[in-house]
């Protein structure tokens, strides 16, 4: 019965000196303990790092198991993940796409398709030459641009037509003239060569003829603001006249009904025709030439010479009609990349000229997919998605960067990290300081770099 009271007593008095004491000095009681505990250990070593809250990031090697100059058997296999097909296989489209048969393990999840080769659109062909066309019909993703791929053979004429978007044209190969008048009856004509731009505004009448510079005549990339966009429903001029009564037309241009008895009855779209001279002058208008030119020599441009490779840029700022659209032509030396980045408001329509490249998409949410690209491919990347373009060949890379804007703009990776605070940095990466202080405080844009080779031929 005594040690019962005695029991009673001692937990009254505990209580009551826990009830005395406020809570904040419990909680520097308990930490000067801790301190105190603790003592021997700080004063004899640096603090630990922190533990991880998530794992750390995998140490795997990931790098495209192939490319256009090995031998190598494609099988979905990269390391003891996967095992080889047993069935059918298209052998030369899976060479040309390692990283989606056999995809990086950073990989996870799908952005939906963001390849697609010219190759495979259906070609329309017409007297003089051929049209291809890339839209959300083949490309669902490309939701802000569309692309068009003409060829006019020595002389051959895109008739004459509009579109409501605008377009945007880079010519292949040879050279092209265009000819336009605006909404003021200001016109204008020029011949546009490899490498060059041009930009018609939305609505502004124009017409493109091969030029004989190339006994080839031309080739060229269009790009229309707009995933929707179909260049079967541009506006073309036979078409106009050919589904407009002949009564109607003889008064509109105050004539007779018989000058017009041999127009055509449909429309011609491409057609043959003698070749301009490069020196052609458009008839003299009223009003005068248009105050803005519809084309640029982008092909005179000096490139800017980063530590793996060139990027030169036309956009509004130099091109200055040129209001949605924006180019970055770039090129990367082998084992070179174009440096992670992203597009803080645009959408990105890439086509590929020379060399092959892989490019992983990230989404956010643990979304990220590796893509394989060779010349003739499209590519397209989401506003905001990151994204890195990699050599993964032994030549020079060569690619367009297209964006529906005005104005080109990019955000580095390298450098949104290098003008963050130092300890910021640290405490989401675990760097060291000296890592931290290489990286670079302006952009690389296009970074060289070498890696132990693991393709063997």
């Amino acid at each position: 019965m005594n040690k019962f009271l005695f029991s009673v007593i001692c937990a009254v008095l505990y209580s009551s000196l826990v009830v005395a004491i406020p809570v904040g000095d419990m909680y520097a009681s308990t930490s000067v303990a801790q301190a105190a505990s603790t003592t021997t250990a700080t004063t004899t070593s640096d603090v630990a790092a922190p533990s991880p809250t998530v794992p750390y990031a995998s140490d795997d090697p990931n790098y495209w198991l192939w490319n256009e100059t090995t031998t190598t058997d494609p099988q979905p296999e990269r390391d003891s993940l996967g095992a080889n097909i047993l069935g059918p296989q298209n052998v030369p489209i899976d060479k040309q796409n390692p990283d989606i048969l056999a995809p990086p393990t950073t990989d996870q999840g799908t952005v939906g398709n963001a390849k697609w080769p010219f190759s495979l659109s259906k070609i329309q062909l017409n007297t003089g030459g051929w049209v291809r066309q890339q839209n959300v019909q083949q490309m669902p993703i490309a939701t802000a641009m569309a692309g068009v791929n003409m060829r006019l053979e020595s002389g051959a004429i895109r008739e004459l037509h509009w579109h409501q978007t605008a377009e945007w044209a880079y010519v292949l190969s040879g050279s092209t003239q265009i000819s336009s008048v605006d909404q003021l009856g200001r016109n204008y004509v020029a011949t546009v060569r490899q490498g060059d731009l041009w930009y018609f505004p939305p609505g502004i009448p124009h017409s493109l003829q091969a030029t004989n510079d190339s006994s080839e005549g031309t080739e060229f990339l269009l790009i229309f603001p707009d995933g929707t966009f179909n260049d079967d429903d541009t506006l073309l001029l036979t078409d106009w006249l050919a589904h407009t009564p002949k009564e109607v037309i003889a008064k509109n241009f105050q004539d007779n009904v018989a000058d017009w008895d041999d127009i055509p009855g449909s429309q011609l779209y491409i057609f043959p025709g003698v070749p301009p001279p490069d020196n052609q002058q458009p008839p003299t208008s009223p009003v005068g030439e248009v105050p803005l030119p519809f084309s640029y020599a982008f092909s005179q441009v000096t490139p800017t010479q980063y530590s793996g490779g060139t990027v030169k840029i036309a956009d509004s700022t130099t091109f200055n009609i040129s209001t949605q659209i924006a180019v970055a032509e770039i090129t990367v030396q082998p084992g070179a990349m174009r440096e992670m980045h992203w597009h803080p408001t645009q959408n990105e329509w890439g086509f590929f000229l020379e060399g092959t490249a892989r490019v992983t998409l990230f989404a956010g949410s643990a979304i990220a997919q590796t893509f394989d690209y060779q010349p003739g491919d499209i590519s397209y990347i989401p506003t905001g998605y990151g994204h890195y373009v990699e050599n993964t060949g032994n030549t020079t890379l060569k690619f367009l960067e297209i964006f529906n804007t005005d104005v080109f703009q990019d955000v580095s990776l390298a450098q949104w990290l290098a003008l963050t605070p130092p300890a910021l940095v640290r405490q989401h990466l675990q760097l060291s300081n000296a890592t931290i202080a290489g990286f670079n405080r302006t952009k690389g844009v296009v970074v060289g770099g070498s890696r132990a080779s693991t393709i063997s031929s």
